[in-house]
């Protein structure tokens, strides 16, 4: 898809123009060719900027948040640079926040009402950017931010961040049904870069509800004012009021193209260093003890296990590398054809790699992700249902995102994508292999386990989130687990993976006061990212 062309907001706002003619003094003239403050913008040049900047640079493909989810890791700092969970200041989403504004303002100005499609859009992409920002650091300016009259807004508490956004998403989805039921398969606006209908804006807004209710699985019994449980049984009981997704047709896909958009592999510059990135550990252990086709798919099985003997056919042969390990260390042992490496032809070769055109999908919010939700939810007894049909829906939607089919004949590569070999696919067996337990805690970790794998370099952070909510006593390295405990390799003093970001520089030195308080009541005044916020405690 090629990004349309944004036009700044500050850009579309001037001061007009000097016009002078001889001894005369000159008379300020407005411009015609720009619109003045009080002046219109057109709604779909704002959704424009909102959808395309949606995503972050860090969340794309193999960029820093796959290396910190430990899904690829470098093992040559120059060209990937190193793996260790540097969590300084965060950025932030006031951008999408203040378009959002815009967005409302100029669509209740030009429309007449706050009924409209782009109201209803902008409710979805100011809850969007509050939970973005807030599940990174903490409490945030939220009710009043983004108001320009206020110029140092007052922190809301995390609990009435989400709140606040979860009332947005539903009075977004109420906003829709009306002009979703006139329209259903209309494209919503020429703006929106993924070009999605009605009714699939409708379908992403309660799918990512239903991702941030679960999101909230920790404070879910002592926060009843919240009504978690509650609102997510709602939407999945009442798939008429609340659709959500029901196929990979409904994915938010971000696609890539050569002049415009290249594939995170070739705008990360990671294109041609294919043996500088390694497979990561836990993907690589929980793919292969479980005979999952993806992982023969994604990536290279290593060297020194072909040399030694081994099958292309045989799932050992696929070995991933340590994120406990330095990265020189990496490299040494990568050097000596220990470690898996991404697939060559799936991920770099050109001109393919330019548009990604053989990788997967881009799949920023999607159908696997909801159906793990949802069986996650059944497990917890949020809700009715069978958690093993949606696991295993989750399962298989996530295999044919990757177009993988039993009894396909999958060609085995080496780093450069030279053809070693050929196997079979048998999904019977993978399915026996990861059978759902039940509704106990043994089902629950394998549907983080399974939700892990079907989000490997898709849905940005999201694979960290959900490995962070499911620390705990029983899992002190999450699900799955993740390596940490070396400060040299991890980069903390305490060589444990950070709980947060520190708050966005601006907040100290232009909201000093409300900042420092805030740093008071959550983390005893200290920006600490190793402390855990009101969402993880």
């Amino acid at each position: 898809m090629k990004i349309k062309s944004l036009i700044p907001l500050a850009l579309l706002i001037t001061i007009g123009m000097v016009s002078i003619t001889g001894c005369q003094k000159g008379d300020l003239i407005d411009n015609p060719n720009v619109a003045a403050s009080t002046g219109t913008i057109p709604s779909s040049l704002l959704l424009n900027h909102l959808t395309a900047t949606l995503i972050r640079s860090d969340e794309q493909p193999f960029s820093q948040s796959s290396k910190n989810e430990q899904f690829a890791l470098s093992n040559y700092a120059y060209y990937w640079g190193n793996n260790s969970y540097g969590f300084g200041n965060s950025e932030t989403t006031y951008d999408i926040l203040k378009y959002a504004i815009a967005l409302q303002t100029q669509s209740t100005q030009q429309l007449g009402n706050q009924t409209n499609k782009y109201y209803a859009i902008g409710q979805f992409f100011k809850a969007y950017a509050g939970i973005w920002l807030t599940q990174r650091v903490g409490d945030i300016p939220f009710s009043q931010a983004g108001n320009p009259s206020i110029l140092q807004p007052k922190y809301d508490t995390q609990h009435d961040v989400y709140k606040a956004a979860l009332a947005m998403l539903d009075n977004a989805n109420t906003l829709l049904t009306p002009l979703v039921a006139v329209s259903p398969g209309a494209t919503f606006d020429t703006g929106d870069i993924y070009g999605l209908t009605y009714l699939q804006w409708q379908k992403l807004i309660n799918t990512y509800r239903l991702r941030v209710l679960i999101s909230l699985s920790k404070r879910a019994a002592d926060n009843a004012d919240l009504n978690i449980p509650q609102q997510f049984n709602t939407i999945v009981s009442n798939p008429a009021t609340y659709p959500i997704m029901t196929s990979n047709a409904d994915n938010l896909v971000y696609k890539y193209n050569q002049a415009f958009n290249p594939y995170a592999i070739v705008s990360e510059g990671l294109q041609p260093y294919d043996n500088f990135g390694s497979v990561g550990l836990p993907y690589v252990s929980v793919t292969s003890s479980t005979q999952d086709p993806r992982l023969m798919v994604v990536a290279t099985p290593a060297p020194q296990q072909i040399t030694a003997g081994k099958a292309v056919s045989d799932f050992t042969a696929w070995v991933g590398a340590d994120d406990n390990l330095s990265v020189p260390t990496l490299n040494t042992n990568a050097a000596a054809g220990q470690y898996s490496y991404l697939a060559y032809n799936r991920y770099f070769a050109l001109p393919a790699a330019y548009s990604g055109a053989n990788a997967e999908p881009f799949v920023f919010i999607g159908y696997p992700e909801l159906c793990f939700n949802i069986a996650e939810a059944i497990n917890r007894g949020w809700t009715a249902g069978t958690s093993t049909t949606w696991y295993n829906n989750g399962i298989n939607a996530s295999l044919a995102i990757y177009g993988i089919t039993n009894g396909e004949t999958l060609t085995i590569a080496n780093l450069k994508g030279v053809t070693i070999g050929t196997t079979t696919v048998n999904l019977p067996q993978f399915m026996a292999n990861v059978a759902y337990a039940g509704d106990n805690t043994n089902g629950l970790a394998q549907i983080f386990t399974q939700r892990y794998v079907a989000m490997f370099a898709n849905s940005g952070w999201e694979s960290f989130y959900e490995w962070r909510r499911s620390v705990s006593t029983a899992y002190p390295n999450g699900i799955p687990a993740w390596s940490q405990g070396n400060a040299g390799s991890i980069g903390t003093a305490s060589g444990a993976i950070p709980r947060r970001w520190q708050y966005p520089a601006a907040e100290a030195t232009s909201n000093t006061a409300n900042y420092s308080a805030a740093l008071q009541s959550q983390f005893g005044g200290v920006d600490d990212v190793s402390k855990d916020t009101w969402l993880t405690k």
